[in-house]
């Protein structure tokens, strides 16, 4: 049992060296891609939530 497990970390450690990780320049500039993507999709929705209340509080209440 103990050979299995050890088995399977040695075959972890050569997958993870075969792995290209990203370099810090890269993963800046992904997690900025992120971040302004995720505020121009929230900035979307709150515009779309508020205009239709908007419109909801116009045909509900006038």
């Amino acid at each position: 049992m103990f050979e299995k497990i050890k088995q399977y970390f040695k075959e972890v450690r050569v997958e993870m060296a075969k792995v290209k990780w990203p370099t810090k320049n890269e993963t800046v500039n992904y997690t900025m891609v992120v971040i302004g993507v995720s505020v121009a999709v929230a900035a979307f929705l709150g515009a779309m939530d508020y205009f239709f209340g908007l419109g909801l509080n116009f045909f509900l209440f006038r």
